[in-house]
């Protein structure tokens, strides 16, 4: 069942009114109030945004076609799952650069070439966090990783269907590393 126009012909984007932020804690997450007014003319007077930040994650693969994955405690999800190298942007760097630099801080891999697999929002109406992906290839180890107390990971290196295996055993805890894997798979050596 199709409703309103068809994508060539949409029209319907949103108006924000007004806008006011409720709670910041930079650079983690805004919470904001804002009015806005819908397609139909209708006006919305809390329509509540939550941004987090802007991350960047790659998905590495080795010469042999393995791939780097991160087997991580992630305390939102509140257990041990399989990832791969992400963190946040900085301010005024390049997703590209915080990907390459992500993956060589918590791998010790360094990639051949960066290959973009697109940028999306995690949450469509309140926003949630603008996460960029992306396909590391040729990857070679450069460095050790960097240690983060913050952090508990163990690197392992899996050939493509293993990693197949673990997302169909539910062996990731986060969302982001899904749609990587997915993003990816398509493109792999």
């Amino acid at each position: 069942m199709r409703r309103g126009r068809g994508a060539a012909g949409m029209s319907g984007a949103w108006t924000v009114l007004d806008r006011t932020e409720m709670l910041t804690a930079a650079p983690y997450v805004t919470v904001a109030r804002e009015r806005v007014r819908i397609a139909s003319g209708a006006v919305i007077e809390d329509f509540y945004q939550v941004e987090l930040a802007t991350f960047a994650l790659c998905v590495p693969q080795l010469p042999s076609g393995e791939i780097v994955t991160l087997w991580e405690y992630k305390h939102g999800a509140r257990r041990f799952g399989l990832g791969f190298p992400a963190g946040f942007v900085e301010a005024g760097e390049a997703a590209d650069a915080a990907g390459a630099r992500e993956l060589t801080e918590e791998t010790g891999f360094r990639a051949g070439a960066l290959d973009a697999l697109g940028s999306y929002v995690d949450n469509g109406n309140q926003r949630g966090s603008l996460g960029h992906y992306f396909l590391a290839r040729d990857c070679v180890r450069v460095a050790d990783p960097i240690v983060d107390e913050r952090e508990v990971a163990e690197i392992r290196l899996m050939r493509p269907d293993a990693v197949d295996r673990a997302l169909a055993e539910g062996q990731f805890a986060v969302i982001h590393h899904v749609a990587a894997w997915a993003l990816a798979r398509p493109r792999l050596i």
